[in-house]
């Protein structure tokens, strides 16, 4: 190859090579989840609510899904020599940045704000991805952006996140190591904003020291889209195109999202870069190029036998169905819940989040062959037995709905349907238009990201009148992030957080609120309650942030979410009361003593019981589906490393001392044990020792 050709190899956009037999390959595709940007696609829940089931079987199940229908589509694709964006096998997900600030727009794309839960789902993830073939993978997955990376959104082509080594290693770290060390991930994407003073795409520290020195990662590194371009525009860090592109190769980065690196030729020439390191990076993407098998017959490859009938098939509504449900976690319940439809004439359903078919789907979304809005699926379930009455019953985020009506111009219909209802199904929220990323059409407030946590427009106010009407309310929120809903705590008879639960979540949400099955979804962010009880967007040290340091009491904690019916932990045994090597085997009997069918999460937590530490940490957990009266023996394994925390230089270590461990269905706070009525099992476990891990 020239090196010309060579450099056009590593844009996203890669050209044919028609003399060598190189097909054209486009690298930039998302399947954040499900196939996006590409037509036709099963739309599954935004990657939060996949983070709030706590299900390891399910997200790599979910991912199993999404890659059979991206080589179903690519296979289509290639018998019409088609090769656009959004049409390869290298999928630019998962994202699996910190949600430490719930104002972050993006934060619906990661799963939540705990390290462990992110980087065990993230694994699994990765895994159903990129497939178990010996000798091809399935799809190619890439964790997403490295590193510290949440925000804000109109500041991050320019914005210095600055961390101390303790938060790095010990938050915004940990997930990524568990994609490259564990899931063996075939990829990593750079984030657009430096690292304590350094860009992502060209950091020495990230990409060199850490990434492909301490990880060992093998794979190809991406910058983010346009991100070389703001080495010098924006971070100031270089004086042009050349010496930014020369900056992010010379580090480690193999492959542009854009087209900068055509700057590469004026770099070799001008001794900036060498050859081979034009050579290694090539060679990097030509590796996964030969790992997908794009270079061998269709029949050698087990995955071109993928028809492209796969895609949205019946079998991929079943599953998209059963994860819609799973997400959907019950956050307040007086008794009220589930409704009984032959006790019910007329039901009525409010809101600018009941007939929104975009807080249904998220970002990074394909496009879905059916929708299913909350209206939809209230309807569908109910048929002609009950009468639903369904009113807007404001903007979004507007004052009016109609652009000639005066403000408020839905709320007397609201009014109207409150007074011919038995029970009011009420709506609110956000979508992706209100939160996501910079540039995203229709971002109306901050570039994408929340100004606050309050409800938008006038959606307080309509939740109020619903309240004041005397009806019975159940508030569905339809939502990527947390919200301050204190009035609602105080005075809804219950509370369903839906999330952004996929096509067909307006189907799941009417299962749940009707009592088709249970709700088993839990929380993977603190819902605070107000504001201001924020640290400053732009500060990334993670003091009073999340359940991990967060002082102030939760609205509704990390880790919660209730259940129609009723679980009880017990026979909880320790193989040890000392930290050894080998860790703590936590071994529990969890048995659903209600009358649902339904499914529970186990969790244990670990605080260590000296000054200046977090508060207990979740360490593990485990999915459980039980039948009423149904008993399940679960064995959990701590490893050593789940009792180390970081000190100021960014070293893990067991410091000797005494821990507690937590046992149970919820973290071991006072709001939790309070909202759930029961309080987790402690032990007290003791290290003799100091050691590294």
């Amino acid at each position: 190859m020239t090196l010309k050709e060579k450099v056009y190899q590593m844009l996203h956009a890669a050209p044919a090579i028609e003399r060598l037999n190189v097909k054209a390959y486009n690298w930039w595709n998302e399947g954040l989840h499900g196939v996006a940007r590409a037509g036709t696609a099963t739309i599954f829940p935004q990657a939060i609510g996949l983070a709030a089931t706590f299900d390891e079987e399910m997200l790599e199940a979910v991912a199993d899904a999404i890659s059979t229908e991206a080589r179903a589509k690519f296979n289509m694709q290639q018998q019409f020599g088609d090769t656009d964006i959004y049409k390869g096998l290298t999928m630019w997900a998962p994202n699996v940045n910190i949600f430490r600030d719930p104002r972050w727009g993006r934060g619906h794309e990661t799963y939540g704000e705990d390290p462990y839960l992110t980087s065990r789902l993230a694994v699994r993830f990765i895994q159903g991805l990129q497939g178990d073939d010996e000798n091809y993978l399935k799809v190619a997955a890439c964790a997403k952006h490295f590193a510290v990376h949440s925000g804000p959104e109109d500041q991050r082509h320019h914005f210095n996140a600055v961390v101390t080594n303790q938060d790095l290693h010990e938050t915004y770290l940990p997930a990524f190591r568990a994609c490259v060390q564990e899931a063996e991930v075939e990829a990593v994407m750079g984030a657009y904003n430096r690292t304590n003073d350094e860009p992502c795409c060209g950091s020495e520290l990230l990409l060199e020291q850490i990434l492909r020195g301490e990880w060992g990662f093998d794979g190809h590194v991406v910058s983010d889209c346009w991100a070389i371009r703001d080495f010098h525009e924006q971070h100031k860090v270089t004086a042009n195109e050349v010496e930014s592109v020369a900056l992010a190769v010379n580090r480690g980065c193999d492959l542009n999202c854009g087209s900068l690196f055509v700057f590469l030729l004026e770099a070799v020439e001008q001794g900036l870069v060498t050859e081979a390191k034009i050579d290694q990076a090539v060679i990097r993407l030509f590796t996964t190029q030969l790992k997908l098998g794009l270079f061998d017959e269709r029949e050698k490859v087990p995955y071109s036998a993928i028809s492209y009938l796969e895609n949205d098939s019946a079998k991929m509504r079943e599953l998209n169905l059963k994860a819609a449900r799973e997400c959907l976690v019950l956050l307040k319940n007086d008794g009220m819940l589930p409704l009984h439809p032959k006790k019910l004439k007329t039901v009525g359903v409010i809101g600018p989040n009941a007939n929104n078919r975009r807080a249904l789907v998220g970002n990074y979304e394909g496009t879905a062959s059916r929708y299913i809005t909350v209206v939809e699926g209230i309807q569908d379930y109910l048929g002609d037995d009950v009468r639903v009455l369904y009113s807007e019953g404001c903007h979004l985020f507007k004052d009016r709905v109609s652009p000639l009506g005066q403000a408020n111009d839905r709320i007397s219909e609201a009014k109207g349907v409150c007074a011919e209802s038995d029970v009011v199904i009420l709506c609110l929220g956000l979508d992706a238009g209100l939160e996501g990323e910079e540039g995203d059409t229709g971002n109306p407030f901050v570039s994408g990201d929340k100004k606050d946590l309050r409800l938008p427009g006038l959606q307080e106010e309509l939740l109020r009148v619903v309240q004041e009407s005397g009806k019975p309310v159940v508030l569905v929120l339809l939502s990527g992030s947390a919200l301050a809903v204190e009035y609602a705590d105080r005075n809804v008879s219950a509370i369903l957080q839906g999330w952004y639960p996929g096509a067909q979540g307006g189907r799941a949400i009417a299962e749940a609120v009707f009592g088709d099955f249970s709700p088993e979804g839990k929380l993977p962010v603190t819902f605070y309650r107000t504001t201001e009880e924020l640290p400053e967007f732009t500060d990334y040290s993670m003091k009073n942030r999340t359940y991990r340091y967060m002082d102030n009491e939760a609205l509704y904690p990390f880790g919660f979410g209730l259940s129609y019916s009723d679980f009880a932990v017990d026979s909880i045994r320790l193989s040890s009361e000392e930290i050894t090597g080998n860790g703590i085997r936590v071994t529990a009997r969890i048995e659903n003593k209600g009358e649902w069918a339904g499914g529970e999460v186990l969790q244990v937590y670990v605080k260590a019981n000296r000054e200046g530490t977090p508060h207990p940490q979740l360490k593990a957990f485990r999915k459980v589906h039980l039948q009423p009266q149904e008993a399940a023996e679960v064995e959990l394994v701590l490893p050593r490393e789940a009792f180390a925390l970081c000190d100021e230089n960014g070293v893990s270590r067991v410091e000797a001392g005494e821990y507690t461990l937590y046992v149970g269905t919820s973290q071991p706070d006072r709001r939790s044990v309070e909202l759930s009525g029961k309080e987790p099992a402690a032990f007290k476990l003791i290290a003799d020792t100091v050691s590294p891990v």
